[in-house]
């Protein structure tokens, strides 16, 4: 056999059934999208129609969070290894009969229940439906179809407030999951029939053995790990729960990583680090998640608890971000091959950077206009960096590591994301409570008022305060400045780092043939070694 490396071609990359199969895999995401974020705004109905009271309202977030992050890890793995579709299908299948189930769900606990497989659902489908473009197009091809998804990816995250606000007021609490289930349909009926099979890729008698034992320490370590932060914004940093729980998880992860140094056969593949585009890459797309979770967290909060909005109004107030972020995702392709990845995703995160440090600006008399025009820069700057950042570390995966090369990069963002929100719940809180004015209230009044910018808004309305509902918005006001400046400061030091540290090109990217013959990598393979009413993510 030849030791030259060669590029088969993908199955599907002259067929224009490649495009509609893209169209499964982006369908598929966007329902993931839409599921994380739009539950937010369900969260106050569920309280009244469920009885849900504060903790379970955390968790019903929460235990999404937990399962999807712990999942994630391991799935990559099993699908380089018996194949991407088997679990894509399983994980859409999973999500759709825990979205069905979720429309019977009778009390917070089946419902915590729920949000909890669909949780794992969604960590079999994010990773796996990544993975499994580059055996669908070829590698001219490539960076346009990972545009296209990041862009579904982004947009269902984002529409979510949109969507969720439009439902409940339409229908009834349960239509957030009953528009699930079409969708889910829909998408695994295109992937059954679109997607090239799997049939020789179970592994041959004598293959590598799975790492069970970095499977329990990754699972253990990343579920203490977000467990400890999820308590975060109840039990405060200090709390010995809390403190338990991440340095626990962080002493575990730690033992985890040394495991995967030393054995033969890894759950990660560590070496996928040394390549400087899969390093970078991924770390920029770190910060780039953290900025735009900590938007996420604050502004629909913003519009609906100082502007006044109900949950469509303020989904329809974040379009402009969205319109950002599909203009941008359009033209990412042509210009990341015109200046390179180093230029364009630091310019991405300068103009992201530029709109959150304006909306650090912001005042409580300020309308709604100002806000337009920097959740619009915020949107162009997450699409210009973002689109590339996952191309240029897509590019660098060797084909048969795809699975483990995705799997590892949206762990590591999602774990990321989970404690970005809990630092940043905590300065949004710390911001919100120094300027809150609660001297002449009662204690309980006070006591509520403190909790959430929702109490104190209910409180003012009760007494008909208005000088307490003008100090609350000032102070919530301040604390959301706090959060852009934080995620303003995190994305300038990002650009700094990308204009240093990023490659000038972009890597070829592989490409293999999903039906069972895999191509020669391109570049060797390394050896193998939150909530609406702000309770739940920092009580403000």
């Amino acid at each position: 056999m030849s030791t030259h490396e060669t590029v088969t071609t993908p199955p599907l990359a002259d067929s224009p059934r490649r495009w509609l199969a893209l169209a499964a895999l982006t369908l598929s995401v966007l329902v993931i999208g839409l599921d994380g974020t739009v539950i937010n705004v369900a969260l106050p109905t569920l309280a009244g129609e469920l009885g849900a009271d504060r903790a379970q309202l955390q968790w019903i977030g929460g235990g999404y969070l937990l399962a999807l992050s712990v999942v994630m890890l391991p799935v990559g793995l099993l699908g380089d290894r018996y194949g991407h579709k088997r679990l894509l299908v399983g994980g859409i299948t999973l999500f759709g009969l825990a979205s069905l189930a979720g429309t019977r769900a009778a009390t917070p606990g089946e419902l915590i229940a729920v949000r909890t497989v669909l949780g794992a659902g969604a960590a079999m489908i994010m990773p796996l439906s990544m993975a499994i473009l580059p055996r669908i197009f070829s590698r001219q091809e490539l960076p346009k179809a990972i545009a296209i998804w990041t862009a579904a990816t982004a947009l269902g995250m984002l529409a979510g407030p949109l969507v969720g606000g439009w439902l409940l007021n339409h229908y009834w609490w349960g239509a957030v999951f009953v528009f699930n289930v079409p969708v889910a349909a829909v998408a695994l009926v295109a992937a059954v029939w679109l997607l090239p099979g799997d049939r020789d890729r179970a592994p041959a008698a004598g293959a590598a053995p799975f790492d069970a034992a970095g499977t329990v320490l990754s699972t253990v370590g990343i579920t203490a790990l977000v467990y400890g932060t999820i308590l975060v914004p109840d039990d405060g940093w200090g709390s010995p729960r809390v403190l338990a729980g991440i340095v626990g998880g962080a002493a575990v992860l730690a033992g985890f990583l040394v495991r995967q140094r030393r054995t033969a056969h890894p759950l990660v593949d560590l070496g996928l680090f040394a390549d400087r585009a899969f390093r970078w890459g991924t770390l920029l797309a770190v910060f780039v998640n953290f900025a735009v979770m900590g938007i996420l967290f604050v502004v629909p909060q913003y519009l609906q608890s100082v502007l006044g909005h109900d949950a469509f109004g303020t989904g329809l107030r974040i379009l402009p971000l969205i319109a950002g972020l599909m203009v941008a995702a359009a033209a990412s392709e042509p210009v990341a091959n015109r200046f390179g990845p180093r230029l364009v995703i630091p310019a991405g995160l300068l103009l992201l950077a530029t709109g959150t440090l304006l909306g650090a600006t912001t005042t409580a008399g300020d309308g709604y206009g100002t806000a337009a025009l920097w959740l619009a820069l915020i949107g162009v700057g997450f699409g210009t960096a973002m689109v590339p950042a996952t191309g240029l570390v897509m590019g660098s995966l060797p084909a048969e590591r795809s699975g483990q090369g995705t799997s590892l990069l949206e762990t590591v963002q999602q774990v990321g994301g989970v404690l970005g929100v809990a630092a940043l719940g905590s300065v949004l809180s710390s911001g919100y409570l120094g300027r809150l004015d609660t001297d002449r209230l009662d204690p309980a009044a006070a006591r509520a008022a403190r909790d959430s910018v929702t109490g104190a808004d209910a409180v003012a309305a009760r007494l008909h305060d208005g000088r307490l509902l003008g100090s609350a918005h000032a102070a919530f006001t301040h604390g959301m400045d706090l959060v852009l400046l934080t995620c303003g400061a995190c994305a300038a030091l990002a650009a700094v780092l990308g204009l240093l540290l990023l490659p000038r090109k972009a890597p070829a990217a592989p490409a293999a043939d999903l039906a069972g013959s895999p191509a020669r990598p391109v570049l060797p393979a390394p050896a193998a070694a939150d909530t609406a009413d702000g309770v739940a993510a920092g009580g403000a």
